[in-house]
């Protein structure tokens, strides 16, 4: 829809009595639009998560926090560039209360449809045009158990992936829009909060006991990495290769017991970067929290962690360092590099496990080729059961989407140890350097590794990958005609 241009009497008038008329106006708005649908942007897995009409460029979300146990208060302000004409605007929200919303600094009115939180400017935004949307919201950590505010025992984390950010604030809840982050995380006296980026500024007010911590991402990210961390934290600093800044934020009471582990970041950035480039980000570091979640997370900059992994007796050293690696490579494969859909997943997962396997391979404690081999073996029950690894199934009816399945990890790990002894080790390494070269700050999908990796080997590879990703059945390993999977069930 073009808007028609207003005659310049009625620009004053609006300029003087705008936020007025606007409000005003909203009733008559909404009585002429039909009720609102919620939408999505069509994704295979989760097709009602992201939003069709605009790019967001930058969230900044305030949160004041009082205690786990009761919903935060919160606003959040995105800058975005509307891609068609837009009567209304869908953002991904739920778990929150909205008191009010703002579009271009005008009252908006608001609703929900599913999922999403519906806004309807004063005035239809146009095409290209560039729009600054304010929502006034709470976001409920209480009894979450599907992601999103992840309770500790001293207060709170994120953990966003894969479709949970909305459950903390209304975003455009896709890892294909990526956006540039600032936090400000108001606290009471004796905490201290973190996120994403480096701090930038850190404000007390002594007479209300509260201080206003806010840091700011260099580069953009996807809203399921984000993360903001608030506890009685110790927030340990170091210095990686050619000066990275390493920031580890633990609990004030488990500094000394953690920091055998943390002390082995820096070796674990140069060993990284000597198969990938240099580290992509502004700062690096563990936030390690006292809670069960059943999984660590490659939060951007931030990793987190559960504390038990360091500390519960029986697992090995050479394991804990191989996670470490884990999510320390997701900061190149899923971070910089982002999924273009949640079906690219394995590019995440599988580079991800490929280099926790390599690094646990030159540790001595856990070959490469056993592990592939192991993999080999049950891939054929993996795909069965999950789906193959570019084209996991989809949720059955009802039921939640259950993604993160062993045909992502090493099904798709095995997979990149396919493409190496297809096209050999070389042209390999040089495939890995250049996915994240070519590909820095931006989203990618299945196809352009097929596009990158067929031109560094000289060939078309699309037959070899359409049976690796896509196949029900585990194609013959290249060069090991012996190995053999387990028939599935």
């Amino acid at each position: 829809m073009q808007l028609t241009p207003r005659p310049a009497a009625d620009r004053v008038l609006r300029r003087l009595r705008g936020p007025a008329l606007a409000a005003a106006s909203l009733g008559l708005v909404a009585a002429v639009l039909p009720p609102p649908p919620a939408l999505g942007i069509g994704d295979r897995l989760f097709p009602e998560l992201g939003n069709p009409g605009y790019d967001v460029l930058a969230y900044d979300l305030s949160f004041r926090y009082t205690s786990a146990t009761q919903p935060l208060d919160a606003t959040t302000v995105i800058e975005a560039r509307a891609t068609e004409d837009l009567e209304r605007i869908n953002l991904d929200f739920t778990r929150g209360t909205v008191s009010s919303a703002e579009v271009d600094g005008l009252p908006a009115a608001f609703e929900s449809a599913g999922e999403d939180l519906v806004l309807t400017p004063a005035r239809p935004v146009p095409a290209h045009g560039l729009v600054r949307i304010t929502v006034h919201h709470t976001s409920d950590p209480r009894g979450a158990k599907d992601g999103g505010w992840v309770t500790t025992e001293d207060g709170l984390a994120m953990a966003n992936q894969a479709d949970a950010a909305h459950r903390v604030f209304p975003c455009n809840d896709h890892p294909s829009d990526k956006a540039m982050f600032t936090f400000r995380i108001n606290t009471p006296e004796g905490l201290t909060a973190v996120a994403n980026g480096i701090r930038t500024g850190t404000a007390r007010r002594a007479a209300a006991g509260r201080t206003t911590w806010t840091y700011r991402s260099l580069h953009p990210m996807a809203t399921e990495l984000a993360q903001v961390s608030i506890g009685r934290s110790a927030v340990l600093t170091r210095e990686g290769p050619h000066g990275l800044p390493v920031r580890d934020v633990v609990p004030e009471a488990d500094r000394a017991v953690l920091e055998p582990w943390l002390a082995k970041t820096p070796a674990q950035l140069e060993w990284m970067e000597e198969r990938v480039g240099r580290y992509p980000f502004e700062n690096y570091g563990l936030l390690i929290a006292r809670a069960k979640t059943g999984f660590e997370l490659e939060t951007q900059t931030l990793s987190l962690f559960e504390r038990g992994l360091f500390t519960t007796p029986g697992y090995p050293s050479w394991y804990v360092e191989s996670v470490m690696v884990h999510e320390l490579a997701h900061q190149w494969f899923g971070n910089t590099v982002t999924p273009r859909t949640w079906s690219d997943l394995w590019l995440n997962e599988g580079h991800a496990t490929w280099y926790e396997a390599l690094y646990a391979d030159g540790l001595g404690k856990y070959s490469l080729e056993r592990r592939m081999r192991e993999a080999y073996e049950r891939s054929d029950q993996w795909r069965a059961a999950g789906g193959p690894p570019a084209r996991p199934k989809e949720a059955a009816p009802g039921q939640p989407l259950s993604l993160f399945r062993p045909v992502v990890y090493d099904g798709s790990a095995l997979a990149l140890f396919a493409l190496r002894e297809e096209i050999g080790r070389a042209a390999f390494e040089r495939v890995e350097r250049r996915w994240v070269a070519e590909h820095r700050d931006a989203t990618a999908g299945t196809a352009d590794f097929v596009a990158l990796a067929s031109d560094e080997a000289g060939r078309d590879l699309t037959g070899f990958f359409q049976d690796w990703l896509y196949g029900a059945r585990t194609p013959a390993m290249p060069g090991r005609p012996d190995w053999k999977a387990a028939k599935s069930v």
